[in-house]
């Protein structure tokens, strides 16, 4: 059985500015404090790893995408290239890991807007309407990312204006001891802000000309993305020291006059809701396509017909993120995030480094480098973000043993086995 394919409606500019306003989210409010504290002065050294990383692992994306422009991501070149295992590992990692993201930027954009008593409401809130505009296609999410991105770029533009031009200038010694493992960990936890690229793979089945527009995309959105957190480290650095910034709970705040921590506060909120919007079209579109192969209920590859979205998909992604929301407090995920995405893209690094020299747009070093720094960062890590992201991988694996186990027992007794692939749709 066939379902109808994604509709392609997105240009090189609109999946630039979809990249851009899944990587500039809560990171670059929240991730810079506890890179500090791991790395002290060297910070900045952990910033430039991660850059080179995630520049490796975009790279291996678009030349992936090019040449599998459907949905999925990795979770579908991991299965193309190196076999259904390989494949599910990743679209498993990163459908759970990035469902506990969903959450974390809902309750951060609560806790920027409103009091305590008000931020599970709120958050709620903002998971359903997000999750309304994405069910109503995916040129209405790229219109309200760009507004999006645009607020939350005048936001950091003047946070910054205003600490360079009246805050004193503190001394760059280190906060603690800055060894390399410090400065290892730093990068695994700042690579959390930089992974937001993924969501332009994910929409492979929705963009024109794919082979042209993705790695298009993905360049332009992770080097507009790495000048932004370039200036931002420099600016807490200079501003705060490496002491004061390992010590923030909201750095950008920090940095403000009393009067005016309201810019953080507004940058803060439009950046995770902004984050928010990305993440539930990445993982809705690659939960579409584990369900294409059977990996996750067939039910949840439906494509809605007017809209062309996974409508079931999203739907779903948005009923867990809720029931999370109101339950627990994910706003510490970053590391277990950041170990799910790397895991991820050590997946894609490898099925790049594969792959033929006719469809290779980069040399295989970018590939192979991009293993190695994703398995580093990755075991450098906190330890207990490493032992939840392992946990989630045995679950997985057991989940899919189990459900592959008895589709083989419905063959044997005759029942057909249930397979979904994407027809060739309108646009397609």
């Amino acid at each position: 059985m066939s379902t109808p394919a994604l509709r392609r409606r997105l240009g090189t500019f609109d999946a630039t500015v979809i990249g851009l306003g899944s990587m500039i989210g809560a990171g670059v409010f929240a991730a810079f404090a506890p890179a500090a504290a791991a790395a002290g002065s060297g910070l900045l050294v952990g910033l430039a790893l991660a850059a080179v990383v995630a520049w490796c692992n975009a790279t291996s994306s678009a030349q992936l995408a090019a040449r599998y422009p459907r949905s999925g991501g990795t979770y579908l070149y991991g299965r193309e290239r190196l076999g259904p295992w390989w494949g599910f590992v990743a679209g498993w990692g990163f459908v759970v890991g990035k469902t506990a993201s969903c959450a974390a930027m809902a309750l951060t954009a609560a806790a920027y807007l409103v009091p305590a008593e008000w931020q599970r409401p709120t958050a709620v809130l903002a998971v359903v309407v997000v999750a309304g505009v994405n069910l109503a296609g995916v040129t209405r999410t790229a219109r309200l990312t760009r507004v999006l991105v645009a607020l939350v770029l005048a936001a950091l533009a003047a946070i910054l204006l205003v600490a360079v031009t009246r805050a004193p200038l503190q001394p760059a010694g280190p906060a603690g001891p800055s060894s390399v493992y410090g400065v290892l960990q730093a990068a695994g936890l700042l690579f959390f802000a930089f992974a937001g690229y993924a969501r332009v793979a994910t929409l492979g089945e929705e963009v024109r000309d794919p082979a042209r527009t993705i790695p298009r995309a993905i360049t332009l959105a992770l080097a507009g993305t790495v000048v932004v957190y370039t200036v931002v480290g420099v600016v807490l650095l200079l501003v705060l020291g490496p002491q004061r910034l390992a010590d923030a709970t909201a750095p950008l705040a920090e940095v403000l006059p009393p009067g005016a921590a309201w810019i953080a506060a507004v940058g803060g909120a439009l950046a995770s809701l902004g984050a928010l919007l990305g993440l539930v079209a990445g993982v809705g579109r690659t939960v579409l396509a584990m369900a294409r192969e059977s990996d996750l209920p067939a039910p949840l590859a439906a494509v809605h017909p007017r809209r062309s979205v996974p409508h079931r998909a999203e739907i779903a992604v948005t009923l867990v993120v809720v029931v999370l929301v109101s339950t627990v407090d994910l706003r510490g995920v970053i590391g277990f995030s950041s170990f799910g995405v790397l895991l991820y893209y050590f997946v894609a690094n490898l099925a790049a480094f594969g792959q033929p020299a006719a469809e290779r747009r980069y040399p295989r070093a970018f590939p192979a480098l991009g293993m190695v720094g994703c398995a580093v960062l990755a075991a450098t890590l906190p330890w207990q973000s490493v032992a939840v992201g392992v946990g989630v991988v045995v679950v997985g694996t057991g989940y899919r043993w189990a459900r592959r186990r008895g589709a083989g027992r419905g063959r044997r007794t005759g029942r057909p086995a249930r397979r979904t692939r994407p027809g060739p749709g309108p646009g397609a």
